[in-house]
């Protein structure tokens, strides 16, 4: 199902001439850390994520003006990566939209926007549940700037939970990359399991889990006492 929006000339200028992009939807996560028991236990966080695009350089000079950079304005947990001050309009089928969606940087190889279950629903857009990086088949949109307009052809993704950390992190779990891992979350109001959260195991990076804000309202993450990472045994049933 092709579900570019087709959108007309005139409607994309109106928008670019009326819509004054703010900075009010970050994508700066909320975070709930493991308590420390003064084991050697890695200290785990668990971040939530808000919808949020990537953006290749050129795709950041169409939207923003020719030369213009992505500008830092906060720090993400992982190192070297941050949220922008530049947002974008997101455009879905039958002119939905979602007005101001941060863009991550650094920037990338390929454009890729991000959204939970619900975003998708209010754009319109049938967003399957991918890995970074796989967007082969994906829906595509239209990507609003202050100085143009972008249309992607794929792109749109729910992003599949993951864990990101570095390989001391993994031999503590017992785990390498490309391996899957659960999540259990103890809260006042329940007790939630994630399953299949895929591994991302590298030299440098920090014990990080990212859920969509989906999952971290589902799991009443803001209120958790209690997170703990365990190893996943059998095979992820998942096809991202």
């Amino acid at each position: 199902m092709n579900t570019t929006a087709q959108l007309d000339r005139s409607l994309i200028e109106s928008i670019v001439r009326q819509i004054v992009l703010s900075r009010g939807d970050g994508a700066a996560p909320k975070k709930a850390e493991q308590p420390s028991s003064g084991d050697p236990k890695p200290n785990l966080v668990v971040s939530i994520s808000a919808r949020h695009c990537h953006l290749t350089d050129e795709h950041v000079e169409i939207l923003f003006g020719p030369g213009a950079k992505l500008i830092p304005e906060k720090p993400l947990y992982q190192d070297g990566f941050y949220a922008a001050e530049q947002t974008v309009m997101v455009v879905g089928p039958r002119r939905r939209m979602l007005p101001t969606v941060r863009v991550l940087g650094p920037t990338r190889t390929a454009s890729q926007v991000e959204l939970a279950f619900t975003d998708a629903i209010s754009l319109g857009i049938e967003a399957p549940v991918r890995h970074s990086g796989n967007v082969k088949g994906t829906p595509g949109c239209v990507l609003v700037g202050p100085k143009g307009v972008v249309e992607l052809q794929e792109g749109v993704i729910r992003a599949a939970r993951h864990v990101h950390m570095n390989n001391c992190d993994a031999d503590f779990y017992g785990v390498k990359n490309g391996d899957f891992m659960k999540l259990r979350i103890e809260s006042p109001q329940s007790t939630v399991v994630f399953e299949d959260l895929l591994v991302r195991a590298d030299a440098t990076s920090k014990l990080e889990v990212h859920l969509d804000t989906d999952e971290g309202n589902a799991c009443y993450l803001d209120g958790a006492t209690k997170v703990e990472l365990l190893k996943q045994k059998g095979e992820c049933k998942c096809k991202h």
